[in-house]
């Protein structure tokens, strides 16, 4: 039982034991093929198992390899783009709808981890911290909003030196808390999803990477070992569809985001920083982010580059800015830092849809996925059981390519993001 293969991080240095899967060999026909073995891919499948549909799951590395087993964490209802974004496109009883879809994705996510007895060290309280006075009316306005249209209830505002009282750091204005959020280890969710899904019938295969999909009816997925016959195919690529569907990668952005551990600051300590075991997230652009892990390191991550690269001394860059977040941290050790893509969409709204009336794609989830990637699986899954209108909601919202094609987008978003960065210094 190994881990091996995950990047270097706390995640994988305190990972769940996970099988080797086989490798794809030879012709497997199945009703559902599902490309991706992050929390998307796993989901679909085992939404789709448990109907009792066939499936057999692709991924090219490891289950998790991705973002799903590296990212923040964070369990958060709605979506990175603003309700506004999606009640501009869809109206607002589609926006209400697509909201209430969000929430019922982190009470399924507890749903899932109860029912698989998956230990992720799940914890529930989230925090959105003001820097900026503007952030407070912004906030506030949001809580509002939620409360009144959305009819979200159960979030909380605190007043500044009530935020101090939380979180052990001057930096806050306010802040919004709310119960119903949460956070957990992401690389073991996801793993313990395979597990649930392998349990309800799905084969899954790792080192198989994808290489071609034929639109047909049946559909042929293309693998360099072998081929996936089948009723219908789910893409669940996201930051790394690649080459494999140009049209939806022009789509997608990946954006690379950097996260450090601590050593273990003890439970004393930790206490001390934070009061309960919540996440913390800012809403700058260029966004910090922040939680304890189940043996009491801070978790924190921010920084993030646009030129997909991983710029060098990522460690450092994001230890001072948890510094100047807390302080008094400037003498702890980081024992652990990586980095992972996620994929942003323009208008940071997600972007599901169908490519044939055979075969589905879920994608740009704009670093927001944790809970929503579940329900996205659960939205396929009655769209392929003949279900459709959820799912046909999300395919109403728009999505532009990103503008300057393969040569030119990364330097214009590169451009764009110098602006939001001075937005948020202003």
């Amino acid at each position: 039982m190994s881990t091996e293969g995950h990047i270097d991080s706390y995640y994988a240095a305190t990972a769940s034991p996970a099988p080797r899967r086989p490798q794809l060999e030879g012709e497997l026909t199945v009703d559902v093929c599902v490309v991706g073995g992050g929390l998307s891919g796993c989901s679909t499948a085992l939404h789709l198992a448990e109907r009792g549909y066939r499936v057999a799951l692709l991924e090219g590395r490891r289950i998790a390899w991705g973002a799903s087993g590296r990212s923040g964490g964070q369990a958060i209802a709605g979506f990175a783009s603003s309700q506004d974004t999606l009640a501009e496109q869809v109206g607002l009883d589609a926006a209400r709808r697509m909201w209430d879809v969000s929430v019922e994705a982190v009470e399924l996510l507890k749903d899932r981890i109860r029912r698989h007895s998956i230990d992720c060290d799940l914890h529930w309280g989230q925090m959105h911290v003001a820097v900026k006075p503007r952030h407070v009316t912004e906030l506030k306005a949001w809580q509002q909003e939620m409360t009144g249209t959305y009819a979200y209830s159960g979030t909380r505002w605190l007043e500044r030196d009530e935020v101090r009282e939380w979180i052990a750091s001057d930096r806050y204005l306010g802040g919004l808390y709310d119960p119903r959020s949460g956070h957990l280890h992401p690389l073991n969710y996801t793993l313990g999803l395979a597990t649930a899904a392998e349990a309800a019938g799905v084969r899954i295969f790792e080192n198989s990477q994808v290489t071609r999909i034929d639109r047909a009816d049946p559909a042929s997925v293309a693998t360099a070992t072998g081929r996936v016959r089948a009723r219908h195919v789910a893409i669940c690529c996201n930051a790394w569809i690649d080459d494999l569907v140009p049209e939806l990668r022009s789509r997608i952005m990946p954006v690379g985001t950097y996260i450090v551990a601590t050593e273990s600051l003890g439970e004393a300590r930790m206490r001390a920083l934070l009061r309960e075991p919540i996440a913390v997230s800012d809403v700058n652009w260029v966004l910090d982010y922040f939680r304890p892990s189940a043996d009491h390191r801070l978790l924190f991550g921010g920084r993030v580059s646009y030129s997909g690269l991983d710029p060098r001394n990522t460690g450092a860059a994001t230890q001072q800015r948890m510094i100047r977040v807390f302080p008094q941290l400037a003498d702890t050790k980081i024992e652990y830092a990586w980095g992972g893509f996620v994929d942003i969409t323009m208008s940071r709204a997600p972007d599901f849809g169908r490519l044939a009336p055979n075969i589905y794609y879920l994608q740009g989830f704009s670093g927001h996925g944790i809970a929503l990637t579940g329900m996205a699986g659960k939205l396929i899954a009655e769209a392929i059981a003949g279900q459709a209108e959820r799912f046909d909601l999300f395919t109403r919202l728009e999505h532009r390519n990103f503008p300057g094609g393969e040569r030119l987008r990364t330097p214009l978003l590169v451009l764009a993001m110098l602006w939001f960065r001075m937005k948020d210094l202003a």
